[in-house]
């Protein structure tokens, strides 16, 4: 391991209080999700139409909230490769909510999804509008409630056409790129027979387990920590998603998502499929997470 995570244990247990307290706006998290993943957005392929009216959406939501900007209408552009002729460029929406500490915790979801095929809208209720609307209600929770590290929210373009919008902008942060303490991503939070909700990474940084696991169940979720062991191939959830690029350069992580269901990539992920009490619990869980670890989290030292 090339980091440990310093925490400050003497605040531990107020601190997870505190995170247990979270409470989110269900009515407006279930709204974001349905819009989102309308047949009006067109399956929110990077590039299209579609994909712009996703990013005028959440670059509103991001203003209704209050979130700062770094630039116009949240917007951060970058080239897209292998794109389709007459495409637009791709687009990640920053904003940001200044702790008292200028490290950064940032947490992340992508937007986009594959488009249309064969006749057919994927619209992608899960993956991931399912993050995009647990993303905004952990911003809009954090706006009344000041963290304590600088957090900033990122609504990542272009993860189906391989992570590039991650990439492009860790290759460009609106600030130095060391002060990013952890990446939180959320990618598929909505639709689990089993009430379980993964949390992928500590693996990686050991130092995480201990916080995670003593994020208490909600009625419909609860946190299993898991998918992040070398020997699991493709259930190693490691290079699965937007946290990769964070990864690749150092940086802890962690992936909360669901395991794949019968809806995954298929024209079935519709809003209509989505377990609402389930999403909502398991958004409520990332956001304890975010609190605790925002509360506890110290800096990011070589080992």
């Amino acid at each position: 391991m090339k980091y440990l995570l310093i925490f400050l244990l003497a605040v531990c247990l107020p601190a997870l209080g505190f995170a247990q307290g979270v409470v989110l706006d269900k009515e407006q998290l279930l709204e974001d999700v349905s819009i989102l993943s309308a047949d009006s957005m067109e399956g929110r392929r990077s590039g299209t139409a579609g994909n712009r009216k996703a990013q005028a959406y959440i670059a509103r939501r991001f203003r209704q909230i209050g979130l700062k900007s770094y630039k116009p209408r949240y917007r951060h552009s970058f080239k897209l490769q292998q794109a389709p002729a007459g495409a637009a460029p791709g687009a990640n929406l920053v904003g940001y909510i200044p702790g008292k500490s200028e490290k950064v915790i940032v947490v992340s979801a992508h937007y986009d999804h594959v488009g249309k095929r064969n006749g057919s809208i994927y619209n992608g209720a899960d993956d991931n509008a399912s993050g995009v609307g647990a993303l905004l209600a952990a911003a809009a929770w954090f706006k009344t409630h000041k963290p304590a590290h600088t957090l900033v929210f990122v609504a990542f373009d272009a993860e189906e056409a391989g992570l590039q919008g991650a990439a492009a902008f860790l290759q460009h942060p609106p600030f130095p790129r060391q002060h990013i303490l952890l990446n939180v991503n959320m990618d598929m939070l909505s639709i689990n027979s089993k009430g379980e909700l993964y949390a992928s990474g500590s693996y990686h940084t050991p130092a995480l387990k201990p916080f995670l696991q003593q994020v208490a169940a909600r009625p419909h979720a609860r946190l299993v920590v898991g998918h992040d062991l070398p020997e699991q191939g493709h259930d190693d959830w490691t290079e699965q998603s937007d946290h990769f690029q964070f990864h690749r350069r150092n940086i802890p992580f962690v992936y909360f998502g669901v395991e794949d269901h019968a809806h995954y990539h298929k024209p079935t992920d519709d809003f209509a499929n989505i377990h609402p009490d389930f999403y909502a619990d398991a958004a409520a869980l990332v956001i304890d997470f975010i609190a605790a670890i925002d509360a506890q989290a110290g800096n990011l030292k070589h080992k």
